[in-house]
């Protein structure tokens, strides 16, 4: 049977028309084309919401988990408040309260650890020797009495 053309249809055709049978190319070129978009956006859309995250990387540890618990409540949630304090948070930096509490607290510990007596009259040899832990209460010499466990160290030095 000879193919006719039907008296209504026009000489040419489009390059996307295909024959009754034939591949169609169209359609297989927009089906990867979209499924490299939606995937494009998915990456897109992840980068986006681990931006303060990335953003927060040089900060404190504390400040970088709590980025990253806002981060991940945005993104479970759909609720763009969560992500836009996590970006806030990410763009302020903390500060350092811990480091000066740690050199006062090791200030006190060395001067509660020290002797009574003054520092003028500290023995010279000491000061060239490396200095170890001391203990917390002195130590018990034989011409004192042995304390005993319900003695504190005020009652001792008192």
């Amino acid at each position: 049977m000879a193919e006719t053309l039907h008296p209504a249809a026009v000489d040419h055709l489009p390059v996307f028309i295909t024959a009754p049978g034939d591949t169609d190319i169209l359609f297989n070129v927009m089906v990867v084309f979209v499924l490299l978009l939606i995937f494009l956006i998915g990456i897109l859309y992840l980068r986006l919401h681990a931006l303060p995250e990335h953003m927060a990387h040089g900060a404190s540890k504390v400040q970088l988990q709590l980025v990253a618990v806002l981060s991940l409540i945005a993104l479970f949630t759909h609720n763009h408040l969560f992500w836009i304090a996590a970006l806030l948070l990410a763009l302020i930096e903390f500060p350092d309260f811990s480091s000066p509490i740690t050199s006062m607290a090791d200030s006190l510990r060395k001067i509660a650890d020290r002797d009574d007596r003054p520092l003028e009259t500290a023995p010279m040899e000491l000061q060239g020797k490396p200095t170890g832990p001391r203990p917390a209460q002195p130590e018990w010499t034989p011409f004192e009495p042995e304390p005993s466990a319900s003695d504190t160290l005020s009652e001792r030095r008192g």
